[in-house]
């Protein structure tokens, strides 16, 4: 075994070690969050730098970045690289923002909520306080008064 295949995980290493099912970790490597090489056997191995990248998905799972985002945000680095702080400070940066977007539609949405509650129907179609004559239906389907 020569030194790069003594630093590789299993699937089974690699789920001990991150906290995620294996299935997770199939789907990640699916969407290509994460790689791995495959042995003559066809199992697959992993550098310990996707310890790291798991760690990056994880995180920005957590504050709601889509994966579709992360995919693009991790395809910039070197197919196994380890994000740098430069790269982390970079893709935080960058989610900053929509987080900050969803934070005040989120508050928005709270402030509407308490709203519709606070007259007791729970109802914003037919609710005679906030639409009378079920005017918001003219402007289509779903809840427009709750949207940002």
């Amino acid at each position: 075994m020569d030194e790069s295949t003594a630093e590789e995980l299993t699937v089974g290493q690699l789920a001990e070690r991150s906290g995620l099912a294996i299935s997770a970790l199939h789907f990640y490597e699916r969407k290509g969050l994460i790689h791995s090489r495959r042995t003559s056997g066809n199992q697959r191995r992993y550098p310990r730098s996707v310890l790291r990248r798991v760690a990056v998905v994880r995180a920005a799972q957590r504050a709601g970045i889509p994966l579709s985002t992360v995919a693009a945000a991790l395809a910039h680095l070197p197919r196994n690289g380890v994000p740098s702080r430069t790269d982390w400070q970079r893709m935080s940066q960058a989610w900053r923002d929509e987080i900050e977007d969803r934070i005040i539609r989120l508050e928005h949405l709270r402030d509407r909520l308490d709203g519709c509650i606070g007259c007791g129907c729970l109802s914003m179609t037919s609710c005679a306080m906030v639409n009378p004559h079920d005017r918001l239906g003219e402007q289509g389907p779903g809840a427009p008064a709750l949207d940002v």
